[in-house]
């Protein structure tokens, strides 16, 4: 006896299984992280992320452009002091790398532009915060985070997207920016980000890792799916504009979660040593790049992320379509 329901009628052709398709990926919901370095003259490439770039001032713009003329949705913009300190004051500086760059990027084209808001690359002891006694002051690092925003937002950033997990985080940041005039300014939230081993090629790049201890006192411990859905609604209450779990792909999970429980954008950050193991991966012969990334691309946004930030951004974009008149 045969079945009656055979699902193979569903997947005969190409074109059958592209009608019948759940999810389509478009280039406008990825998101294209970039390093901007006030230290250097040229592109710098470190080995840990490969085909990826930190820019010097100067070539922001025409790097957005060309992301913008691929269909790419959104740049997310993070900056490399020339100068540290313990409370990272160059973060708020009107004239400092991410503010110069964001303006740079608004004068060369339309693309939105995020704006990473924390303090570890900013900071002389690499951590996300004001110490006290060498731990985080939670409090006191607020009023930093709104210095911080308001400086983006007087910038040009379209958005700002704290990463640094202090509670009360984005209460203090919307206060901030709307205490100053930027009520259009607005908030994506890092409301689930774990304590990742997946950002180490990130910290190389950017020269964040902490000169002692670690980020496990505000960062999620990765067992902890409830304790994300909590994060998630009190971002959301706090009045964040869209949600964010990070890494993407070990926590296919609390993405599903999120979207189940919340009306609001939610975006996945599959991060920097996400793309690393799949570019390792594929150098060693194990697997083909592009089904790879965008097999991966496809289940994070399967599993219910409306935007992906990606270094794949640009590659994918391309795949998916290629340039474009803007």
């Amino acid at each position: 006896m045969y079945p009656q329901e055979r699902m193979r009628r569903l997947r005969t052709t190409p074109r059958v299984r592209s009608m019948l398709r759940e999810g389509s990926l478009r280039p406008e919901q990825l998101v294209q992280p970039l390093f901007v370095d006030e230290n250097i003259a040229d592109r710098r490439e470190v080995a840990t992320l490969p085909g990826q770039y930190a820019l010097p001032l100067g070539k922001v713009g025409e790097e957005c452009v060309r992301l913008e003329r691929l269909g790419v949705g959104a740049v997310l913009l993070f900056g490399i002091p020339r100068r540290k300190d313990p409370l990272g004051s160059e973060a708020w500086n009107h004239e400092g790398v991410v503010q110069r760059a964001v303006r740079e990027a608004k004068a060369a084209c339309g693309i939105p532009v995020m704006t990473d808001l924390c303090l570890c690359e900013y900071t002389d002891h690499g951590h996300c915060g004001k110490l006290r006694d060498d731990q985080v002051d939670n409090d006191a690092t607020l009023e930093l985070y709104g210095r911080i925003a308001v400086s983006q937002a007087a910038a040009g950033a379209d958005m700002v997207a704290p990463s640094g997990m202090m509670d009360g985080q984005v209460a203090a940041i919307r206060s901030a920016l709307d205490r100053e005039g930027f009520q259009g300014t607005g908030i994506m939230a890092y409301s689930a980000k774990f304590a990742s081993c997946f950002y180490g090629p990130f910290r190389d790049m950017v020269g964040s890792c902490p000169s002692h201890g670690d980020r496990r006192s505000h960062q999620m411990d990765p067992a902890n799916a409830r304790q994300a859905a909590r994060e998630l609604r009190m971002d959301a209450e706090e009045g964040a504009d869209m949600l964010m779990v990070k890494p993407a792909m070990p926590y296919l999970d609390v993405i599903c979660r999120a979207r189940q429980d919340h009306d609001l954008p939610i975006c996945a950050y599959q991060v920097s040593g996400e793309y690393a193991m799949l570019r390792c991966a594929a150098a060693l012969g194990a697997l083909e790049m592009k089904a790879a990334m965008m097999e991966s691309l496809c289940c994070i946004q399967r599993a219910g992320a409306d935007l992906i930030i990606t270094y794949f951004a640009a590659e994918a974009a391309e795949a998916l379509g290629g340039e474009r008149p803007v």
